[in-house]
């Protein structure tokens, strides 16, 4: 959908690793016309996906962040504001399945480490960014929930998945009187470059593509998608 978020400003969180969801979610948002603002954790990763972006023709804020610190994320929405002016669409994509163990086998450590990378990083981008929404007649912010939550040796990612449905449902009630659309995509199994290395599958004929989630992101943030509020939106390619 070229052309369809052109004069948008997009923040996404989470755009390291060659081969993952975050880096065809921004070039796909950059394709439709959005500047960019990206983070990360790590500096060379997220500034490698920004050469990628400018090399294309994108307009592209890269930093470092920790999204679990409430200082730098504050920050974060500081410096993208006064780069761009605006944020019309944050992407809530930064965290991922870390703890991989039976349930009685996680550590406290564990549990709140996966918690705070899933779900705590998407409160604080999203608590700070929804005032400035609010002010300026409204945005779009995108979470990234799980289809299905039912596997074992989980338990930490699920609950932090499980805990994304209630945020995007409830930002999405207290958005509502302020033109703010609050959804959230939920992929299956993605073959991003390191489940491919890790599972090695034979075929990928039922895993979901990474531009499928970001055609699907792109769809939600713009015009097309504007009647779709509080919905958790399965992708999950020939799976289920």
């Amino acid at each position: 959908m070229p052309g369809v978020l052109e004069g948008k400003v997009a923040l996404v969180t989470g755009v390291s690793h060659d081969g993952q969801i975050g880096q065809a979610v921004a070039r796909k948002l950059a394709e439709s016309g959005a500047a960019l603002v990206i983070c990360a954790r790590t500096r060379s990763n997220v500034e490698a996906r920004a050469e990628e972006l400018r090399g294309a023709g994108a307009r592209v804020l890269a930093l470092a962040v920790s999204l679990t610190d409430e200082s730098q994320v504050r920050q974060l929405i500081e410096r993208a504001l006064s780069e761009f002016k605006r944020i019309d669409i944050l992407i809530n994509l930064a965290g991922g399945l870390t703890r991989y163990k039976p349930a009685v086998e996680h550590s406290l450590d564990d549990w709140s480490q996966e918690l705070d990378n899933n779900l705590l990083s998407a409160f604080l981008t999203s608590r700070s960014v929804f005032p400035h929404m609010q002010e300026s007649g409204g945005g779009v912010i995108i979470n990234f929930a799980r289809a299905g939550l039912s596997q074992a040796n989980m338990v930490a990612y699920n609950c932090a998945k499980a805990g994304i449905e209630a945020l995007t449902r409830t930002l999405a009630l207290e958005g509502r009187d302020f033109a703010i659309r609050v959804n959230a995509v939920a992929p299956g199994l993605v073959d991003t470059a390191s489940n491919i290395a890790t599972m090695k599958p034979k075929d990928l004929k039922r895993w979901t593509k990474r531009e499928d989630i970001a055609e699907t992101v792109v769809f939600l943030a713009s015009q097309p998608g504007a009647g779709i509020t509080g919905q958790i939106i399965a992708v999950t390619g020939g799976g289920f």
